[in-house]
């Protein structure tokens, strides 16, 4: 069963390694690929990201069976948007075993938890994870550019 694991900031190397691993990051592909997470970064972004604080952000890794760190899942408000906006990346070598769709539910759950009416996302209109949002009843609002927005209503 996948869980939610609230990281210490040591543990941000984990997220360094995903952010760094091309399979992983193949989805991002089209807006650069990997990214830079140097550890001269990890203290101002943990206090915006992982410690209380700010409505509308939210921050876990997620975990296996054992503890172990298999990807991690986010929301945040975007403000020039208005709504919020899901992420969840499982690290390649942790994928197809059911903890994508095990950490969107977690995810899901968590912001409406945090009285969010609903959550969204744009990706890539060939990214696989497309699938799997569509298969966890969020829905197609629009396509445009190779950039799809993806919405589920959280009532």
């Amino acid at each position: 069963m996948t869980a939610f694991y609230r990281p210490a900031l040591p543990e941000l190397w984990f997220r360094r390694q995903m952010l760094a691993d091309e399979e992983t990051m193949s989805y991002n592909r089209a807006w650069g690929g990997t990214i830079s997470f140097p550890e001269s970064h990890w203290p101002a972004w943990y206090a915006r990201w992982v410690e209380p604080g700010e409505r509308g952000r939210f921050y876990r890794y997620l975990t296996d069976d054992e503890g172990r760190f298999v990807g991690e899942a986010a929301y945040h408000t975007d403000p020039r948007q208005g709504f919020c906006l899901a992420d969840v990346i499982v690290y390649a070598p942790c994928r197809r075993r059911g903890h994508g769709r095990q950490g969107l539910a977690l995810l899901c759950r968590q912001a409406k938890s945090d009285g969010f009416a609903a959550l969204y996302d744009d990706m890539a209109a060939d990214n696989p994870a497309r699938e799997l949002f569509v298969s966890m009843g969020f829905r197609e609002l629009w396509q445009a550019d190779g950039v799809v927005m993806l919405k589920k209503d959280l009532a």
